[in-house]
């Protein structure tokens, strides 16, 4: 894939387009999506061999790779279209993986989580979305599952009914686990134009959020998970025993 290297193309490039421009929908999360049928310009979406979201049990090693992040409380934007849910960022807050820098963009979210271990799906997952200067795409996803009030999702919950434009301030660090033993592998965005060499980092530990907040996201997206995508020969790392 050749990327893009400016900020506003990559958030572009990293986002499901508004709903005005938007030509495909999720489907079950089961059957194939066939995106490529709505337009041709998404046909790696049916013929890559590196899509995602993959079943994270499939795992061929293991290994610790080491995720550090300076997340915390950040001005955020909201942007809520059909099943899309998204808080963009200003500049100041990223990840580091393998020695880069990984700016962070947004955070959007999916009910239920895209990956799953063997074959379980979590009822929410939040994809941190960042980019290096170099172009290089990263997301950190985190999943969640019903338990305690998420203190990070508080505020976006809250702000809704707003909907898109409203301006709020959110703790990123709180909707993140302390342990980021992750899964590391090489995939694609999860939706349209499903553009692949995305470096995808996904925790192991899960997050709480409360019943009422997973239904408020889940009302608000509806079905937002994509089918499960054949791993091939891709080397899929899980965090050590």
């Amino acid at each position: 894939m050749k990327f893009v290297t400016s900020v506003a193309a990559l958030a572009i490039l990293a986002t499901p387009a508004i709903a005005a421009d938007k030509d495909w929908n999720f489907g079950d999360g089961e059957m194939p999506e066939r995106w490529s049928l709505e337009n041709s310009q998404y046909s790696l979406c049916d013929s890559g061999l590196m899509q995602s979201p993959v079943d994270l049990s499939q795992h061929k090693a293991h290994g610790q790779v080491t995720v550090t992040t300076n997340y915390g409380a950040t001005a955020a934007t909201l942007a809520v279209a059909k099943e899309k849910v998204q808080l963009d960022f200003p500049a100041g807050q990223g990840m580091m993986s393998g020695g880069k820098q990984f700016n962070l963009l947004q955070v959007h979210f999916h009910t239920p989580s895209e990956h799953a271990i063997n074959g379980k799906r979590y009822p929410l997952v939040a994809h941190f979305v960042h980019a290096t200067d170099a172009g290089e795409l990263g997301v950190l996803g985190v999943m969640f599952e019903e338990g305690a009030v998420n203190a990070g999702l508080q505020g976006l919950v809250a702000s809704m009914e707003e909907g898109s434009g409203a301006d709020l301030t959110v703790d990123t660090a709180a909707m993140i686990p302390d342990d980021l033993s992750v899964y590391r592998y090489m995939g694609s965005l999860t939706t349209p134009p499903c553009s692949e060499g995305v470096n995808w980092h996904v925790a192991k530990a899960t997050m709480t959020a409360s019943a009422d907040q997973i239904a408020a996201l889940t009302e608000e997206l509806g079905p937002t998970a994509r089918s499960l995508q054949p791993l091939g020969n891709r080397l899929l790392v899980a965090p050590g025993h």
